[in-house]
């Protein structure tokens, strides 16, 4: 009967990983949502803004490099309700805040605890499932930041209007500290696979960095995750500046940009097992095709700054994300492909930590384009060109990819992207 009830539990686990994440999102674009509003109040400059979307991207990237030693030693329970709470308490913090430094130590504090939601989630699924089950638990993960990107532009525009923006902050902070309640009263017994995980032996950064494969990691990650934060931080400044639209209107095509971004997820996780699996081609074939074909569909994007209409923007900026996501989730898989399962964890965590520093360095730029009058375009043809660039140094540096032997080094599961 335990036994039972304790399978049941470690699925709820599992729904309230997914609720954390989604949280995650919520609180990560609700002030690119509301900018419009605080910047007339606060009369903040683009370069102001980019300092303090720049915070998060410089202390997530910083944490990454300690979040999972910390959730291994404090545990998943603990650790992830602390983590959970800490940048729960931030986001509710910036209802106070009054001044560019104040949003500025309130977004540095949210993005360090936010980045404990990836070893939290992974951790959760080594510990409560087997290798066959732990592939579709990570799966669901890798879905929830998409749904929180999709929900946070469609509700949290309309609580501004209703509430008021300081109000809007402490409801979405509010909900992680009602999480954490929650997350506390789910009692379940760890698995053996936890004790057995643990007992893996580590792999040393410095050995990585020797490492051909982990450079295809590096510089695919940091050519392209400066799109997906770049577009995450001024997708709704865009439609505000470009397009008129105003706080209530903006939320429709910046959820319709997402919708299009879990789609291009789902797509490029199909297309190379398809072409694997029903055409025979080989590894390295089938990924390179695929990320070659999404690297193609993002060339367009300069087109925005000649259209009049938003929702046309918002197709050209959906085939955008569409095309980087289904990048992104070849790149994880040319990782798991490469890399032995012990090892995927480190190697993926460093290209995290490169993808989170280019992402703040376009941040930056695209504060100086905008406040120097160059507008978007100068950002639009970085992010044209910056994939084929990718795949081009991917190739000189893997001219053949040759997947790992899976039965010798185990099984490795799909891991969660942002």
């Amino acid at each position: 009967m335990l036994r039972q009830i304790a399978d049941k539990r470690r699925w709820l686990v599992v729904g309230l990983v997914f609720i954390a994440i989604v949280l995650n999102y919520v609180d990560r674009q609700i002030l690119a949502l509301l900018k419009p509003t605080l910047q007339l109040e606060f009369d903040w400059t683009d370069r102001d803004y980019s300092h303090m979307a720049s915070a998060f991207q410089f202390a997530a990237a910083l944490a990454f490099l300690g979040t999972g030693w910390f959730i291994d030693k404090v545990g998943l329970r603990w650790g992830f309700a602390i983590g959970v709470g800490v940048w729960s308490l931030a986001g509710m913090a910036h209802a106070f805040a009054t001044t560019v430094s104040g949003f500025v130590a309130s977004r540095a504090v949210l993005g360090a605890a936010e980045s404990i939601g990836t070893p939290a989630a992974v951790k959760t699924a080594a510990t409560y499932f087997n290798a066959k089950e732990r592939s579709f638990v990570l799966g669901l993960g890798g879905i929830a930041p998409n749904v929180g990107a999709i929900l946070t532009p469609l509700l949290i525009p309309l609580m501004a209007l209703m509430w008021g923006w300081q109000a809007t902050f402490l409801i979405a902070g509010g909900l992680g500290l009602v999480w954490v309640v929650v997350w506390l009263a789910v009692r379940i017994p760890e698995q053996p696979n936890a004790a057995r995980d643990a007992a893996a032996p580590k792999i040393a950064w410095s050995s990585l960095l020797r490492d051909r494969r982990q450079w295809a990691v590096i510089l695919g990650k940091a050519l392209t995750d400066q799109v997906w934060w770049f577009l995450l931080f001024f997708m709704p400044d865009l439609f505000h500046r470009v397009f008129g639209l105003t706080q209530g209107t903006l939320g429709l095509p910046v959820a319709f940009v997402y919708f299009m971004a879990a789609l291009g997820g789902i797509t490029g996780g199909y297309l190379p097992s398809y072409l694997m699996g029903r055409r025979g081609w080989t590894v390295n074939a089938a990924r390179k095709t695929t990320m070659l074909i999404y690297a193609l569909l993002i060339l367009p994007v300069p087109l925005l700054v000649g259209v009049d209409s938003a929702w046309v923007a918002a197709m050209i900026l959906g085939l955008a994300l569409f095309a980087h996501q289904g990048f992104s989730t070849n790149l994880f898989g040319l990782t798991t492909d490469v890399f032995p399962a012990r090892i995927v964890g480190s190697a993926i965590g460093i290209g995290a930590f490169a993808g989170n520093l280019s992402g703040m360095a376009m941040i930056e730029f695209a504060g100086w384009s905008l406040d120097t009058g160059r507008g978007y375009l100068p950002m639009f043809l970085v992010c044209a060109v910056t994939y084929l660039v990718a795949l081009a140094a991917i190739h000189l540096i893997l001219p053949r990819i040759v997947a790992v032997d899976e039965e010798e080094d185990g099984e490795a599961g799909p891991v969660l992207a942002h």
